[in-house]
């Protein structure tokens, strides 16, 4: 299939497709006879594989790892999980930084009178020094 039918076919634009094959996560696809790309169902199977690891949050590094585990039916499935656990903890760090950015925006908004007069709390605290 072409690049087109292929990005249709896994969900991954044409652009991402094209991206994962310079980063080396799916193998270049044989060319055609005319120099468009040839990929296989096994090639959309890959990159459904990539999107979903994506979809997860895992970055390009975990997913280069993951498809090598993914490959290699001697795997332990503890060095599957320990990424998995990783992840998740990072995820839940990211989680808490982004409600305390929440909480800090919220409390700022419901101290700004929001009125015509130039004082801002807002403002007074993106331009602290600390």
């Amino acid at each position: 299939m072409n690049i087109g039918q292929a990005a249709q076919a896994s969900g991954v634009s044409q652009r991402m497709l094209r991206h994962y094959e310079k980063l080396g996560l799916i193998p270049p696809p044989p060319r055609r006879a005319s120099g468009y790309r040839d990929y296989s169902d096994a090639d959309v199977h890959r990159l459904r594989f990539i999107a979903s690891a994506r979809d997860l949050g895992f970055p390009i590094e975990d997913i280069r790892e993951l498809l090598s585990l993914w490959s290699n039916r001697q795997r332990s499935s503890a060095d599957v999980k320990a990424l998995a656990l990783a992840r998740a903890e990072d995820l839940g760090r990211k989680a808490r930084a982004l409600d305390e950015m929440r909480r800090t925006l919220s409390d700022l908004a419901g101290r700004c009178h929001g009125d015509d007069r130039p004082d801002c709390p807002i403002i007074d605290r993106l331009a602290r020094d600390d």
